[in-house]
């Protein structure tokens, strides 16, 4: 069967495009409504910045939602398009079970993402999260060591550090010298220090060699060098102080100094409970056997690069303006210090003449009789 030749369309015909008019469907007023979140709960739970900042970013005019600049305060639904810098945004509107790390944090590191001395900081050997960020869990001071929990979840968190709840810190103190039976009966009633009154909830000898003695102590705030304080009231300077509990959490002895460990997702779950929070109804999703043992292996962290809050970065419009505009300068505005790369040059590649082919050899008289009767 013979093939058809092609039709040629007229050009002076108007095309035919499908209608895109599309009714709408009425909202059913039996519907469900969609849940609301805050909108600067969910930028923080997405990794771009603690709550604070993120309320910072929202009143600088750089987040939308449904084209409309967005609001301190504003509540969003699944259902909203928010864009940051004419970005969209990926939300984490359903709760997902949050991770949680062990830190034995060693004498000579920080617990600060922001240091102009440049000093070396615990969020410098931290692991990558993917849509979040790590939040530390109360702050050690730059000479003191022991248990720093980090977790992805900020309810977890405010938990853990919120005065209100008071969740018991324990410590192991070594000083200079021994108290009596009276001191430690008045740092138990309380002592007033320059913020106010403070106390330990039990203190207990552990012994010492010579002059340094060992105790355990347990209190229900996080101030500043408050260990160390009371422990001065009485001109006992603190040689060394680590903290070994934090509420439900223990440092394991397996963890030595510098190391880190993920908890499982059942001891996650557990610290949900203890803390009232909502669970995530999705199972828990099976390891194998390679991933179990790995994620219950105690592991030495190495240091690298951290990312940036996202009220640090400039806007995406004014960042991509100076680039064109620096790339559009001559090397006369750029500064004398500008310089223009040095030319590539040229191999040295000789062409294969005629005269570098060898001349034909005669065929041997042997090899020219080769196969023959």
């Amino acid at each position: 069967m013979a093939r058809p030749f092609k039709t040629q369309r007229d050009p002076q015909r108007p095309v035919r495009r499908p209608s895109t008019n599309f009714t709408p469907l009425a909202a059913s007023p039996d519907a469900p409504t969609a849940p609301m979140q805050r909108l600067h709960k969910l930028l923080a739970l997405a990794g771009l910045g603690s709550r604070r900042d993120m309320e910072a970013l929202i009143a600088s005019g750089r987040v939308t939602v449904n084209g409309q600049i967005a609001t301190v305060g504003q509540g969003v639904t699944e259902h909203d398009v928010v864009r940051l810098d004419s970005r969209p945004l990926r939300l984490p509107f359903d709760a997902e079970l949050p991770q949680v790390l062990i830190y034995h944090k060693p004498e000579g590191e920080i617990v600060s993402q922001d240091d102009p001395e440049g000093r070396a900081s615990v969020f410098d050997k931290l692991p990558k999260v993917k849509h979040g960020k790590w939040i530390a869990i109360g702050r050690l001071d730059m000479n003191t060591s022991g248990l720093l929990i980090f977790t992805t979840s900020g309810e977890l968190a405010n938990h853990f550090m919120h005065p209100r709840y008071e969740v018991e810190r324990e410590y192991a103190v070594r000083i200079f010298g021994e108290l009596t039976e009276g001191q430690m009966v008045q740092l138990k009633e309380g002592i007033e220090l320059e913020d106010g009154p403070a106390n330990f909830d039990s203190i207990i000898p552990q012994g010492g060699e010579g002059a340094n003695h060992w105790y355990q102590v347990i209190l229900r705030e996080g101030r500043n060098r408050e260990v160390r304080r009371l422990f001065e009231a009485f001109q006992l300077p603190v040689s060394r102080l680590m903290r070994v509990r934090f509420g439900p959490v223990n440092l394991p002895p397996r963890v030595k100094r510098g190391q880190m460990l993920k908890l499982e997702q059942k001891e996650v779950v557990g610290l949900l409970e203890w803390a009232g929070l909502p669970v995530p109804n999705a199972p828990l999703r099976q390891l194998s056997q390679r991933e179990k043992d790995k994620s219950t292996a105690v592991f030495t962290p190495k240091v690298r690069k951290q990312r940036i809050s996202a009220l640090d970065r400039p806007p995406r419009d004014a960042a991509a303006g100076e680039a064109k505009g620096y790339r559009g300068k001559s090397d006369a505005a750029r500064g004398p210090s500008a310089k223009k790369p040095a030319p590539r040059k040229p191999a040295n590649r000789r062409v294969r003449q005629t005269s570098d082919l060898s001349a034909p050899q005669m065929q041997k008289k042997s090899d020219r009789n080769r196969g023959r009767g």
